[in-house]
């Protein structure tokens, strides 16, 4: 074992010069597990929610493309081929590590609400909206950044040219697709609600009926959307005709219209943020920071951890790890928000001596107790009080590692399964809004942290990841889909893969455990019986993700997907 001051001060080297109520919704409707897809590699390994997205980043990393070029075509086509999760109307954060700098940078690039907007955005005739009328239409929408983060990491990372990028996404766009069984189920299952809006209805219910497993699908106005933004880059989505289609759908969409103008758009801009890093025994676990409450999150469980023993696989090794989780979310649930908003703890979540203290309210043979968020030391920020927040998981996830050892890790999403259910230039709007807390105050008139302002991010848990040894060499590539279940996926699978030694393919596989607060959710019944006894409330539920990992280890490169979705592995 090394010292946590030695992983300390290989995490400065390493990055010098870098950028610094349980009633929720349900998740995304299960789909089936499929055979799950696993590959490896010695040069380079593209990983995707979908085989045809895997199949353009491939095509691109073989031509010497880089990891952001890659990851850039494979976006392209997933807003295609999988529009109910991502696209350019959403928006994402994104780890890129530069292999020849030793630098990691972090992108956010968080849809924004607009500057008409305030607290009471989702309130009518004095309480908050229902959470489906909140999201359908217009009212949801914020300023998508997918477009400008596109344009903008190829600026900074890539090697071959913008429009090269686009050929897989073009060709898609205007010979068609055959749908997938996942999307038809999923359009099947919202089509009352994508027939609201008549041009979602025409798209993905020609005739009035839902789009068909094996059906050849077109996108005509996708392929004007691409031919335009292969022209003028991100300049059109926010000066230009793009825009302004967005803004007159969500300003005319009569049952419930939005505030989103021209100057939204004008004034939007990606924001390189400090990555969030931290140990975990002899690796050094990178994250997105906050508005992402996930690397916070998942940094705050796993060095609550670090003072227990889970060696082994087993019932007390879980009741030990939904323990910690149930904690860190009661924290994530009062503190974490848009930091150029709110004087939020950030940091002091995850202080050494904070983490001790928190560690000492769990116990390995009772259950889980009362959760209450603790006190950050060294902290003099205002208290916030807790807020709803209903977060969706409508997410995709990507992960790359070119020739040169560069490395993309970027969660995309478009917020819950097909956003707000509004189309507008051939793509899906997001309904990112609702993620902020529908109420501003509490009963006590307690202002919210994550209440909705002009102009600010809301919070998400989305948590692009990448682990590295002691000496600064990259071992894990990781991220999910799953609402705020993600931040549970992939802490499960760094556990699998540091503590318990599982083959990254294995874990993926692995039935889901998770605690967002006094109640265990378990995809089967391994261990419930055993946590059950223990006193915990277990609820057996098929929990959805969509995660995609690539594991480096021995000089060989493993990359493999989530089987409940259709997800793809591919290297050389």
């Amino acid at each position: 074992m090394i010292s946590r001051l030695s992983l300390q001060i290989a995490l400065i080297m390493l990055f010098a010069g870098s950028a610094y109520a349980q009633n929720r919704p349900q998740p995304e409707i299960a789909t089936g597990v499929m055979k799950q897809s696993v590959a490896t590699g010695k040069d380079f390994m593209a990983v995707t929610a979908n085989p045809h997205a895997t199949k353009a980043a491939f095509d691109i990393l073989k031509r010497d493309g880089s990891a952001v070029d890659a990851a850039i075509a494979a976006q392209l086509v997933l807003g295609i081929v999988e529009p109910q999760s991502s696209g350019l109307g959403g928006g994402a954060f994104a780890l890129v590590y530069d292999a020849k700098e030793r630098a990691l940078k972090s992108y956010d690039a968080r849809e924004t609400a607009p500057n008409l907007s305030g607290p009471f955005l989702f309130f009518e005739n004095g309480k908050p909206l229902p959470f489906k009328k909140a999201v359908i239409g217009g009212r949801s929408v914020g300023v998508p950044g997918m477009p400008m983060l596109l344009s903008d990491l190829h600026e900074r990372h890539g090697n071959l040219t913008w429009m090269e990028l686009f050929d897989e996404a073009i060709k898609i766009a205007e010979q068609g697709f055959e749908v997938s069984p996942r999307l038809a189920k999923m359009i099947d299952n919202k089509k009352d609600d994508l027939a609201n809006d008549f041009v979602a209805a025409a798209y993905f219910l020609p005739n009035g009926e839902p789009l068909k497993e094996g059906e050849n699908h077109k996108s005509p106005d996708m392929l004007e959307t691409l031919k335009e933004f292969r022209f003028s880059r991100a300049q059109s989505f926010y000066r230009g005709q793009i825009s302004q289609g967005i803004v007159r759908k969500v300003q005319n969409y009569q049952a419930n219209p939005g505030l989103l103008s021209s100057y939204d758009f004008e004034n939007y801009d990606v924001k390189l943020r400090e990555p969030i890093c931290g140990p975990y025994r002899t690796y050094i676990i990178c994250s997105m920071g906050e508005p992402s409450s996930g690397g916070l999150t998942l940094l705050q469980i796993l060095g609550m951890l670090e003072h227990h023993d889970i060696s082994e696989n087993n019932a007390q090794s879980w009741n030990i790890i939904t323990q910690a989780s149930a904690l860190a979310f009661a924290d994530r649930n009062l503190y974490t928000a848009d930091p150029d908003f709110v004087n939020t703890p950030g940091i002091h979540l995850i202080n050494p001596e904070y983490l001790k203290s928190r560690a000492a309210l769990i116990y390995p043979k009772k259950p889980i107790g009362e959760i209450k968020a603790g006190t950050p030391l060294d902290w003099n920020g205002t208290l916030f009080e807790e807020g709803q927040n209903l977060e969706q998981p409508g997410t995709t996830h990507i992960s790359i590692i070119d020739k040169e050892g560069n490395i993309v890790s970027m969660t995309s999403s478009i917020e819950g399964a097909f956003g707000s259910h509004l189309m507008a230039n051939g793509f899906l709007l997001n309904n990112q809004l609702t993620d902020f807390s529908f109420a501003p105050q509490n009963e006590q008139q307690e202002f919210v942290a994550n209440m909705v302002e002009p102009g600010k991010r809301p919070r998400s848990s989305m948590l692009p990841t990448i682990i590295f040894n002691a000496k600064g060499k990259p071992v894990l590539v990781i991220g999910s889909a799953g609402g705020s279940r993600m931040i549970n996926h992939v802490l499960q699978r760094v556990v699998s893969v540091i503590d318990w030694n599982i083959p990254i393919d294995k874990a993926l596989e692995a039935p889901h455990v998770l605690a967002r607060d006094a109640i265990i959710e378990v995809e089967d019944e391994r261990f419930k019986k055993e946590l059950e006894a223990i006193g915990n409330k277990v609820a057996i539920k098929d929990v959805t993700s969509g995660l995609t990992a690539i594991h480096i280890k021995d000089n060989v490169i493993t990359g493999a997907a989530d089987p409940r979705r259709e997800g793809l592995a591919k290297g050389e």
